[in-house]
């Protein structure tokens, strides 16, 4: 039953960790063996025995994937260390402030309920390479003989990290210089992690807190609600006459915004609003912001008006820190509110461009939707298609799909451009098409997907 549940959900590692839906596919047996190679792999070098702090989202099957990791951890004689329910970033922070040698967080993101995740931190509190996560798969699916297991005194014991919480509440709360008393803010919290900590942050920077689907029960992570689902918060804002809201997803590495009209503040203009200020500031490292393919054509246009650099990765926060890191450059993003300040943290971290945002708009007296003017965004259409794991990177030559998307991309020249490409996080192909003319790229899209999806019937 393990070893076909791991060959159902194809790689074990995607582009954000393990992914699946809980104990059927990212079952309780491959969060335990996650758990001894992750430890094996992560702490080979320590000399003393290794520790590996644990966090969760609100999701009911983590509880239960947190019990299978932590007797895996325990079990080649490793420590486990509990935080409790925490955002994805507090474990990242956690761990390189506090002297673990790894770290594990539980969650699916932005996934319904019935999916949960893995997701690996080195020491350094930086998401581990393809490298060190094909060496910790190797282990589990090729060479599960070497994965030695302890006995007696020389297993590890499970312990709870009471401060957690408070501890990374604490260390954002330095990161902004700014009082924001005063500023109306809302906060939709995805009934996930951030209901832990966002209410206390923000209040303890002053703000006048609203609070939106933050009482999490073990089934309402992601349901209608958070930064895949926006309709409660933009209509809040606007009828209590707010200043500004915020939405999380459900591990509380991404944020969307909403101005003061209840319009939407995507993580494209989010990202212009925070480089723009940081380069007027002088701090704008290399004077380049990092983005991603599908980043809006408007990003870039906004990018050469203000003489801003620009670095377009594959799209994954992963490839967008690894370019941060090679180029030295301290913004980056993607569209969906994964933002990285590398000055401060490790890894996207919601809560904290939310109160990056909450200061350049008190700082500049204006409006966020003045602030978010400085991008126009171009029309964007996305489709998602439905694929079967056995058919996956077989649609890229596929010559009927390549007629379409070439057809088109005639047809939109130097006005728009198209994007296929397969979800690192779903079995999905995600159809995105831009230009100026909105009729012209919803004809594109339309006819590309329903191409995809002759292929994906077939």
């Amino acid at each position: 039953m393990y070893e076909r549940n791991i060959r159902i959900m194809g790689r074990l590692f995607g582009t954000d960790g393990a992914r699946g839906v809980a104990i059927t596919e990212l079952t309780c047996e491959m969060a335990m063996q996650i758990g001894r190679a992750a430890a094996l792999v992560l702490t080979k070098e320590a000399k003393h025995r290794a520790k590996i702090f644990i966090g969760k989202d609100t999701r009911i099957s983590s509880d239960i994937l947190e019990a299978a990791l932590c007797a895996g951890i325990c079990s080649v004689g490793a420590e486990a260390v509990k935080l409790g329910v925490v955002p994805t970033p507090a474990v990242a922070y956690l761990v390189r402030t506090h002297g673990a040698d790894a770290g594990v967080m539980i969650s699916a993101s932005h996934n319904s309920v019935e999916f949960n995740g893995i997701k690996l931190f080195a020491a350094t509190g930086y998401k581990l390479p393809d490298a060190i996560e094909a060496e910790i798969e190797a282990l589990i699916l090729d060479h599960p003989e070497q994965i030695t297991l302890q006995s007696g005194t020389a297993v590890g014991a499970i312990s709870e990290y009471a401060n957690a919480k408070e501890d990374y509440i604490s260390y954002l709360a330095s990161c902004i210089a700014a009082d924001c008393t005063g500023m109306r803010v809302v906060l939709d919290c995805a009934n996930g992690s951030s209901s832990a900590t966002a209410e206390s942050l923000f209040t303890r920077l002053g703000a006048e807190v609203h609070m939106l689907s933050a009482s999490p029960d073990g089934t309402n992570i992601n349901k209608n609600c958070g930064s895949t689902h926006m309709e409660n918060l933009m209509e809040y804002v606007k009828t209590h006459e707010c200043d500004l809201g915020l939405a999380f997803d459900g591990d509380a590495d991404r944020c969307l915004a909403v101005d003061e009209n209840g319009k939407l503040v995507d993580g494209d203009k989010i990202i212009a609003i925070c480089a723009h200020a940081l380069q007027q500031e002088g701090k704008l490292k290399k004077n380049t912001a990092v983005v991603t393919v599908m980043t809006n054509l408007g990003f870039f246009h906004f990018a050469k008006a203000n003489q801003i650099a620009t670095k377009a990765t594959k799209v994954g926060d992963r490839y967008v820190l690894e370019e941060m890191l090679s180029g030295g450059y301290n913004i980056g993003g993607e569209q969906s509110g994964h933002i990285i300040f590398l000055d401060e943290t490790t890894t996207g971290d919601g809560e904290l461009s939310g109160i990056k945002l909450l200061e350049i708009l008190k700082k500049s007296g204006k409006k966020m939707s003045e602030l978010a003017g400085l991008m126009e965004c171009f029309p964007q259409v996305l489709y998602n298609v439905t694929i079967q794991p056995q058919k996956k990177g077989l649609w890229q030559d596929d010559a009927d799909i390549a007629a379409v998307i070439e057809k088109h991309t005639a047809i939109l020249g130097d006005n728009g451009r198209i994007l296929v490409r397969e979800s690192g996080t779903e079995p999905l192909i995600r159809v995105m098409v831009e230009g100026k003319n909105a009729g012209q790229i919803e004809a594109a899209a339309q006819e590309i997907t329903e191409q995809v999806k002759i292929f994906a019937a077939s």
